[in-house]
């Protein structure tokens, strides 16, 4: 059998990890785990999409009779599960600024109640977006089967839920919520982005949605769409300036064929119809419709 010094690179990792925590400012006092867990928050997505969808998304043995028992139990696992990994980023954002532990304590727990509140109103935007991808997709059978296989449907529970987080102050949490749509779907939405009720993402596979982004009602995007930042202001000490608006404005019954690229804090109008494989970094008026050849008259003129 082969001897691979385990005990020395058990050693030598301990030392990388030392040096990386040194660096960080991460404390070396024995205890229980730092920060959030991807896995947990895994788990805890999966429960409260059963929750939200229980007699498709839930067991596959859910009967109706047992549907409100089964949703009061998986929600009240899955949000003392929140609880704790809010707490744990909360503690975790403290460790610079020590506080009060039972104040750190009493602030997650303000914001699971305000997410679990929110929970209603997080279904009924989703029906919305369900129901305008059945509506805008001719391959669509039934509003079950945009929930169950459309993976723009997938990426928007996800981003209702992680929204939710990033605005009650666990942003941390929000955006492993966000990644793990994002490895499953290839759709890059940053869980800061305000989207409207209606919004369908068809096909999907390569769609980034920035930050800042602000997105109206009834907006419709197809593949390898980008809307992103088009510069990223740095202050006078040479640091990425993190926070100001720069990503799109899309208002309300816009249409973005597959592979444009909008970038800045520019307005896409009310209406307006943006052809595949376009570049914009200018404003486009409400009801217009953009093509690549459009766009290289306009720079010829």
């Amino acid at each position: 059998m082969a001897d691979f010094d385990v005990s020395g690179i058990v050693r030598a990792l301990r030392g990388a990890r030392e040096e990386w925590r040194d660096a960080q400012k991460r404390s070396r006092e024995p205890g229980s785990r730092e920060f959030p867990s991807r896995d947990a928050l895994a788990a805890i997505v999966e429960s409260l999409k059963g929750a939200l969808f229980p007699m498709r998304l839930g067991p596959p043995e859910l009967r109706h009779e047992s549907e409100d028992f089964y949703v009061g139990h998986t929600l009240d696992s899955a949000l003392q599960s929140l609880l704790a990994q809010g707490r744990l980023e909360l503690r975790y954002n403290a460790r610079h600024q020590p506080r009060d532990p039972a104040e750190i304590d009493a602030e997650a727990e303000q914001a699971v109640r305000a997410f679990a509140a929110a929970l209603p109103s997080i279904r009924r935007l989703l029906d919305g977006d369900v129901l305008a991808a059945y509506q805008g997709d001719p391959a669509a059978n039934s509003v079950d089967e945009v929930l169950l296989c459309y993976p723009g449907i997938l990426a928007m529970i996800h981003h209702r839920l992680a929204h939710q987080l990033y605005g009650l102050g666990l942003p941390l949490l929000a955006r492993i919520v966000a990644e793990l749509a994002h490895g499953q779907t290839g759709i890059d939405i940053h869980p800061g982005a305000r989207i409207d009720v209606g919004f369908f993402i068809d096909h999907g596979t390569g769609v980034v949605i920035g930050e800042t982004t602000v997105i109206g009602k009834r907006v419709r995007l197809y593949q390898h769409v980008t809307l992103g930042a088009k510069r990223f202001p740095i202050d006078p000490e040479g640091n990425l300036q993190k926070g100001l608006p720069r990503h799109p404005i899309v208002e309300d019954d816009v249409v973005i064929y597959a592979g444009a690229t909008i970038l800045g804090r520019v307005t896409l109008g009310t209406g307006a119809v943006i052809g595949g494989n376009t570049w914009i970094t200018d404003d486009v008026p409400a009801g217009a419709n953009i093509t690549q050849a459009s766009l290289q008259k306009a720079g010829c003129d």
